[in-house]
């Protein structure tokens, strides 16, 4: 495996499938349908890992699962979950405001529009600092959100953006992280590079390992992602045919919280475990969806993941000929204000739309050989386009931004003052401030407490991840009572 690595590190053009042509050292082509049967293709595995994942997820913990046989379907269609509609909202974002990176604030706008429900860990402590006035990427961080450091949010709200970036896996990846840190950082914003890599790469490659070799190339080197990626492939070489043995490998050195949330919610065995599913299952939709599924832990969010990437290499007229029953709908039931009459097809669409800016805003071209619609892509070599942040809080960063801002609102606003207080005891600013004002601080520490899911929110986040903000909140004369 180290070999082949090294290989692959210090080649200099990417490997094409038969059908994509390199044109010249800087550009790949490929078919206009091609590029939207994979993002199709992507799209119809996504739904397919979360939905039929669903009754998989946080099953098998101590065990794996025994799934014998799965066939793929969705007779009654998709409907919308987390796994999906936040990138939904996301995308539509996108088209509506004809911009590929939406502002800070129009972000917060989105989710206080439309994500006010079913959502969970790090996506609920960012929406409610959302209500305190603080927009993405603070949302983000670790000092100001404890899930942030841990929670897999880095992957399953990533997929729709390697997709709209076919053989751009730098782009995917920049793309990623810009959605993905609303709610973490850190190691998690590994996986984001880590997978919308992998989706960017599967355009122009269907090896999978080929594909793990490229999101590696974009994971920092001294990450903990990078090491769980290599010790899946070792473990995969070591034991080809058990995969029952590479799992009980992965609980053993990953499990590392008593099997409680901070591991079950984890990017640690969550990501070993869709590394582990896409090598055995071997490039065959079904087995590596099997696979995700039996892995265990968040098996959902890891099959859809793996669904994603196997999509691609597949693409959606493949699926289709397969005679699984999917039915035309994306059925919304979880997001206000969003479309009612969406169906897979039209969430295709905004994809493929999406897809053809991200194209085009980066070098590419569309063009016509005789008759057929060609895009000519400005390729990319997989590469780490953010390091992991060092320290891993940005303390000192976020203290540098938002200490300045902090005695201004302390003087104004309920929802001002409010936000002055989580920030000052976020960044070890309390004491000095509600030394220094007392009335002001005790005043503002009451304008906190009427927003009761920000405060429970940091007191039911685990350990050991929350332990810091929950004694800087005690110590402050913050609580939480039900």
């Amino acid at each position: 495996m180290r070999n082949s690595l090294l290989i692959f590190f210090f080649m200099v053009s990417w490997i094409i499938l038969p059908n994509c042509s390199k044109v010249s050292p800087d550009y790949v082509e490929i078919s206009a349908e091609q590029v939207e049967d994979k993002i199709r293709g992507g799209l119809l595995g996504q739904l397919l890992g979360n939905l039929n994942g669903l009754r998989h997820e946080m099953r098998y913990i101590d065990e794996p699962g025994a799934v014998e046989n799965y066939i793929p379907s969705l007779p009654k269609g998709a409907w919308s979950d987390d796994d999906t509609d936040i990138e939904w909202i996301y995308i539509v974002g996108m088209q509506k405001s004809d911009t590929i990176f939406l502002a800070p604030e129009q972000i917060s706008d989105l989710w206080r529009s439309h994500i006010n429900e079913r959502i969970w860990c790090s996506n609920l402590y960012a929406r409610n600092l959302m209500n305190l006035g603080i927009n993405p990427p603070l949302t983000g961080r670790i000092a100001l959100n404890p899930w942030a450091i841990f929670n897999i949010s880095g992957q399953f709200i990533c997929e729709s953006f390697g997709l709209i970036a076919p053989a751009m896996p730098q782009t995917a990846a920049r793309i990623g992280l810009h959605y993905t840190h609303v709610t973490i950082d850190g190691e998690p914003a590994q996986t984001t590079q880590l997978f919308t890599t992998m989706i960017a790469t599967a355009f122009v490659e269907d090896n999978i390992e080929k594909i793990l070799q490229a999101g590696l190339a974009a994971i920092d080197k001294e990450s903990e992602i990078h090491q769980i990626v290599t010790d899946v492939c070792r473990w995969w070489k070591q034991s080809p045919q058990d995969w029952r043995k590479t799992r009980a490998t992965i609980k053993q050195k990953y499990s590392l919280h008593n099997g409680e949330m901070r591991d079950r919610n984890g990017y640690e065995l969550n990501t070993a475990s869709t590394v582990a599913s896409l090598l055995y299952g071997g490039g065959d939709f079904s087995e590596t969806l099997r696979h995700a599924f039996n892995f265990g832990w968040d098996a959902d969010n890891n099959a859809a993941t793996c669904g994603t990437i196997i999509g691609v290499i597949k693409g959606r007229k493949w699926m289709d000929a397969q005679g699984w029953a999917i039915k035309d709908v994306y059925k919304n039931v979880t997001r206000d204000g969003m479309p009612m009459d969406e169906t897979i097809t039209s969430f295709g669409d905004r994809l493929v739309a999406q897809a053809k800016k991200v194209i085009l805003e980066n070098g590419g071209k569309e063009i016509d050989n005789n008759g057929q619609r060609i895009f000519r892509i400005y390729s990319e070599d997989p590469a780490n386009v953010e390091p992991l942040p060092r320290p891993i809080n940005r303390l000192g960063e976020l203290r540098e931004q938002l200490i300045p801002l902090l005695e201004k609102d302390l003087s104004g606003l309920m929802i001002d003052r409010a936000r002055a207080v989580y920030l000052a005891i976020c960044l070890g600013e309390a004491d000095r401030i509600s030394s220094g004002k007392p009335i002001q601080w005790a005043d503002a520490l009451d304008d906190l407490k009427k927003f009761p899911q920000v405060i429970k929110n940091v007191f039911e986040a685990p350990e050991p991840a929350a332990t810091r903000i929950k004694d800087l909140a005690l110590a402050s004369g913050l609580y939480y009572q039900e």
